[in-house]
């Protein structure tokens, strides 16, 4: 993407002779625009490390449904790749585990950075337990190994390597790319045309993790090639392609070194939480009372020996306050998760010309690579020039509702293939429809990421006290380890002829999560905007940070090139 862009509007063109920012003042929220900073040169670093993890982990998951739901073909180029022939539900529940157990390592990821060796070492020492799965998964897919039948085991044990590896990064990347930038109070700016704009750290944060996701989906786009691979070579050039391209992802890590800004281990937020949640049970009062400064007036005995203060309490409190709005994501998530599993499965009963089956899930990233620009570009200022600035929590609503009707679509796709010949509702090849009727169901699905997932990351990061980036991140990102356990418990309803009812079944909770996340969350917006309103961010309300404008300065030293 070009760091030109109608919302940044260019360094130059925002930079302004007089070197003095002020803070913007009451009026100036009422009638001037919002735009974003400048992106540091070290967040296109850290989202080149993400593009290449992502390609790493699109390409190998892209041909997993087929590679356990199908057995071997004769020879390639196969109308129907395959290797293990376990069929769809068993397919189905490992390719879920995979995930479930992708989301749930960001958990021990982060507590491993923020107890012992920060975001970076983190992320280089689990890139290396992520290749180790790699080399297991591409030599047991290949003809002996599968000959042998050791392709299962061998699938089995890689992606627990391979998941563990990526909880490591997973966790720490994302609040990594966001720590590049500094800046966390709003300033007035003075463009070379005389137009005077506000440069928010909200608009920041919503550029950088917009261009974040979107490197992950140009990443993504490697299963495009991996599954071409399947169809028409075989399954260990398909895993042998990401695993050599994960190569330069650690190269990158290493070569930036000297490049990131990175902030050392402060420890593990799980250890002191846990020990202050057990405080709590014992003194009552809620964690207000668990503070030493309650303490030493209710319990000193208690006081002299409890090793957290005052602040990190109220910084406990406002994590879990933030991770609330969390609790609603297992049911996007399960919408979302369907593209790699059920949605491949289905466009095998569907007619898919001389492509293979899974190749139709990179609609989803295509769509992504289109669109994020494009809001990025042009609705987003837009909608703030006109007075819409799109919230986080409204941008999750449409994010969910989106989800919604995806489903809801793909419902109505799935009643049409069950009324079609030959096979009808019990498809044991391809029924007379085409495949291209999916489409719409994989751009609702990418619309509603834009709304949900990128603001859920941007959500997680900002709300998160500057000690607990990580731990918040990972605690968003295990969200779609819950959503992964519903997925489960939906296997037995994974077969036809019950698959109509199923993606009703979810369109539906998910309907209902979009009104009911509304109702509960919609005044957040309105805490959001006191904040910037004040011209402070969440960190400077607790005392992290003083609340003086940061970016003039860092914006010198980028011009001067340092």
């Amino acid at each position: 993407m070009e760091e030109k862009t109608a919302q940044t509007e260019s360094i130059d063109d925002v930079y302004h002779d007089n070197h003095e920012h002020p803070a913007p003042t009451e009026e100036d929220w009422k009638e001037l625009p919002e735009v974003s900073d400048i992106i540091p040169k070290s967040a296109y670093l850290v989202i080149l490390v993400e593009f290449c993890e992502r390609f790493t982990y699109y390409g190998l998951s892209g041909p997993f449904q087929n590679y356990i739901q199908y057995p071997q073909p004769e020879s390639y180029p196969a109308d129907q790749p395959g290797a293990m022939g376990k069929g769809q539900q068993t397919a189905t529940a490992l390719t879920t585990f995979f995930q479930f157990w992708c989301y749930i390592t960001p958990i021990f990821g982060a507590i491993v950075a923020d107890q012992y060796w920060g975001k970076y070492k983190t992320i280089l020492v689990f890139a290396c337990i992520y290749m180790a799965g790699l080399i297991i998964l591409t030599l047991t897919s290949i003809p002996p190994a599968l000959d042998n039948n050791s392709s299962f085991p061998g699938y089995v044990v890689a992606i627990i390597i391979i998941g563990l590896g990526t909880g490591g990064i997973k966790s720490n990347v994302s609040p990594l790319v966001a720590e590049q930038y500094r800046s966390r109070s709003p300033f007035v700016k003075t463009l070379k045309n005389g137009r005077r704009v506000i440069v928010t750290p909200q608009a920041t944060y919503q550029k950088i993790f917009n261009m974040f996701y979107w490197g992950i989906n140009i990443g993504s786009l490697s299963a495009i090639a991996t599954t071409e691979l399947e169809k028409n070579v075989g399954f260990w050039p398909a895993f042998l392609l990401p695993t050599l391209m994960f190569i330069p992802c650690i190269i990158v890590v290493l070569l930036g070194r000297n490049k990131y800004v990175q902030n050392p281990p402060r420890g593990s937020v799980f250890i002191e939480a846990g020990k202050l949640f057990i405080l709590n049970w014992k003194v009552k009062g809620g964690l207000a009372a668990c503070k030493p400064s309650a303490l030493a007036l209710t319990h000193p005995e208690l006081a002299a020996k409890v090793t957290w203060d005052d602040v990190f309490v109220d910084e406990l409190k406002r994590t879990l306050k933030a991770c609330i709005v969390f609790c609603w994501f297992p049911i996007y998530w399960l919408c979302y998760s369907q593209m790699t599993n059920n949605l491949v499965s289905q466009a095998s009963t569907m007619l898919t010309g001389n492509v293979p089956n899974d190749i139709m899930q990179n609609i989803d990233p295509i769509a992504l690579i289109i669109l994020i620009p494009l809001m990025d570009t042009f609705i987003y200022p837009f909608l703030r020039r006109v007075g819409i600035p799109m919230r986080p929590i409204m941008r999750i609503t449409c994010g969910f509702f989106f989800a919604a009707v995806a489903m809801g679509y793909t419902a109505g796709i799935q009643s049409k293939i069950y009324k079609t010949a030959p096979y009808y509702d019990h498809p044991e090849g391809q029924n007379w429809i085409s495949a291209a009727y999916q489409i719409p169901s994989y751009v609702l699905v990418a619309i509603s990421e834009i709304f949900a997932a990128i603001t859920g990351l941007e959500y997680a990061y900002k709300k998160a006290p500057q000690s607990m980036k990580s731990i918040v991140m990972a605690l968003f990102l295990l969200t779609n380890c819950f959503a992964s356990i519903l997925a489960f418990a939906l296997v037995s309803v994974a077969v036809d002829p019950k698959l109509t009812w199923m993606y009703t079944g979810i369109s539906g909770a998910c309907a209902v999560a979009t009104i009911l996340f509304y109702i509960c969350h919609r005044k957040n917006d309105d805490d959001d905007v006191e904040q910037d309103a004040i011209g402070r961010s969440d960190e400077e309300l607790n005392g992290n940070l003083s609340p003086k404008t940061v970016a003039p300065v860092e914006y010198e030293a980028e011009k001067a090139g340092v």
